[in-house]
């Protein structure tokens, strides 16, 4: 699955030249955390809550909340933001926007393409390509098998399943210690009982059976 598939499109930013007070305001309007920051139209960093709160005075300050407020509208945003900001291309794998995110500690990643902000991916939407990937929410029978993990395994397996004509719509391979792999295996089918002891027959073993009707 592309980025381009899953990113927010024309997303909310905010110039480098705008107060971090107008910063806030788009977050707190817009339900949203992080901004990406433009300058001259091109990327120059990411903003978000932890880096104005970070800037901002400390909660033993003895300063009123109008002199705050006034410090804030003083705050340029590029004084805050955190700068050359790691981006992605719409056409990237997810998987490597989520390996980015995960390897840099970061919520949202910028999509540029030919310098230009296209998008941003989040957090929230990898979570929500994943869930989609495994089909956990889809109508049918999700099957958590043990299997050996050698050539040839998911070849037996799929035949089983089409065997009884159930459609495999999800597949997902989790590999364990030794020779052992965890397989999940979403089919169209409600009623498994006969594949299940055919694949009980094959040498595999379910391990746990999810059903959505």
């Amino acid at each position: 699955m592309f980025v381009k598939l899953r990113m927010t499109a024309h997303p909310f930013t905010v110039d480098a030249s705008a107060s971090v007070v107008d910063a806030m305001k788009i977050m707190a309007d817009r339900g949203v955390r992080h901004l990406p920051v433009l300058e001259g139209g091109r990327v120059v960093g990411v903003v978000s809550h932890s880096d104005i709160a970070a800037a901002g005075p400390s909660r033993a300050t003895t300063f009123s909340a109008g002199e705050i407020n006034y410090l804030l509208e003083k705050l340029k945003v590029a004084k805050v933001m955190t700068r050359d900001p790691i981006v992605v291309s719409p056409d990237a794998l997810l998987e490597e926007a989520a390996v980015l995110m995960r390897d840099h500690k970061i919520e949202m990643l910028p999509v540029v393409d030919a310098g230009r902000l296209v998008g941003v991916i989040t957090e929230s939407a990898i979570l929500d390509a994943f869930i989609e990937i495994l089909g956990f929410r889809d109508p049918g029978t999700r099957l958590t098998i043990d299997a050996t993990d050698a050539p040839g395994v998911l070849s037996r397996l799929t035949a089983v399943t089409a065997k009884h004509d159930a459609n495999i719509q999800h597949l997902a391979v989790y590999r364990g210690e030794g020779d052992r792999s965890i397989v999940v295996v979403g089919v169209n089918s409600l009623n498994t009982d006969e594949i299940e002891a055919d694949l009980d027959a094959e040498g595999f073993r379910v391990l746990y059976k999810l059903q959505n009707r």
